[in-house]
């Protein structure tokens, strides 16, 4: 009777995950494998996860102090990653912290772009950067902290001189197979998802439609959210984007309640590629729990699955266990996701088949860290030495 339901439950788990679209969150948000042999011939070929910070044109002094504070809190996060961090708009006012062999290189690569890059520059120093990094085949990170517009037509990010749209960065991305997260904190920011949105991508921004014009305060509690562990809502010690997303939303809200003042910001994130978003209110915890009203699947498991500041544990697993634990998780997720289309002994069986696999995977993973088992090591030191000669 129990390899009966055992054969129903794997029988299930297939035929519902066969059933899916084939959408982008299938596809976990990995860095591409790279051969040993490619390694030792260019240790530089997949470098650690690149950051790139874009302050923009402030307008005002006390505007241009917070986006500095934000940009330098992305930095300290970047520094403690280990991670290529550059800065375009740093004012010149804005002292640059210590870094690592890892950010002075990335720093040589492009010259002045973590310097006081200069109003007539900064779009093209944007451009010229995406081209260069392109090469490398880990994760990019862009966060653009500043000011937005929009005109009813085309979303722009307001940088020192030409502002750069929604459509020009997807044309610059559109070149760059790199697994791609794309941060805008500004105001009017909600078209930029419509066109970034895609495969192995996670937007988000701080607004819910170009007509959210006002200041927005998400870079405020966004930036620092990755070094704070009460960002960390599934308590496994490390603080994913999904979080730090959660975070600053909740932290916005709250700001505007504080103030009794109406809030006019309302930030959404998109990881599914349907170019759509979702917004805080649609998430308990970690999970998405309210439906949309055509059915999609779910955003968050991905972005929940991608770390700045990663855990002792995170950072002992290989690539491959990374893959695969990763791949678990996301099928849970599309499990639930059609909980009210099976029937509920399926839906249960279904269910426990895929977490006895996830219990397995943490088992073996812990049997072979106690080894010495080299399956499971620490990437993020060898990504080091190799980022560092």
């Amino acid at each position: 009777m129990n390899m009966i339901r055992k054969c129903v439950a794997g029988l299930t788990v297939f035929l519902c995950l066969a059933s899916l679209p084939r959408v982008p969150l299938l596809n976990a948000f990995q860095d591409a494998p790279i051969s040993p042999e490619k390694d030792r011939e260019n240790p530089d070929i997949s470098p650690p996860q690149t950051l790139l910070v874009v302050q923009g044109a402030s307008g005002k002094d006390e505007y241009e102090l917070v986006f500095t504070q934000a940009s330098k809190a992305i930095q300290s996060a970047a520094k403690e990653a280990k991670a290529r961090f550059f800065w375009i708009g740093r004012p010149q006012n804005a002292a640059v912290a210590p870094t690592s062999n890892t950010l002075k290189t990335a720093n040589d690569s492009l010259g002045n772009a973590n310097s006081e890059s200069s109003e007539e520059n900064d779009r093209s120093l944007l451009k010229k950067l995406i081209k260069d990094e392109s090469v490398y085949q880990s994760q990019l990170w862009i966060i653009f902290i500043g000011h937005g517009t929009f005109d009813q037509t085309t979303a722009k990010f307001n940088l020192r001189g030409p502002d750069v749209s929604a459509g020009e960065l997807g044309k610059w991305l559109d070149e760059c197979k790199r697994p791609i997260a794309v941060i805008n904190c500004a105001s009017a920011s909600a078209p930029f998802i419509n066109r970034l949105a895609g495969k192995n991508r996670v937007i988000v921004t701080a607004t819910k439609s170009g007509y959210e014009l006002n200041y927005t305060r998400f870079a405020e509690y966004f930036a620092p959210a990755f070094s704070n562990q009460k960002a960390d809502l599934d308590k496994d010690e490390q603080v994913s984007l999904l979080e730090s997303f959660l975070f600053a939303s909740r932290q916005t809200l709250e700001f505007y309640q504080s103030e009794s003042r109406l809030a006019t910001e309302h930030a959404l994130i998109d990881d599914n590629g349907d170019g759509k978003g979702t917004p805080l209110d649609f998430f308990r915890g970690v999970r998405v729990v309210r439906k949309s009203k055509d059915d999609t699947l779910p955003d968050g498991p991905l972005a929940n699955q991608i770390f700045l500041i990663k855990s002792a544990f995170e950072k002992q697993l290989s690539p491959d266990l990374r893959r695969k634990r990763n791949r678990i998780e996301v099928e849970l997720e599309l499990l639930r996701s059609q909980k009210n289309n099976l029937e509920t002994e399926l839906y249960y069986a279904a269910i426990e088949e895929k977490l006895v696999e996830l219990a397995k995977l943490y088992r073996d993973i812990q049997e072979g860290s106690e080894k010495g088992d080299p399956a499971v090591e620490k990437t993020e030191s060898a990504a080091t030495e190799n980022s560092e000669k």
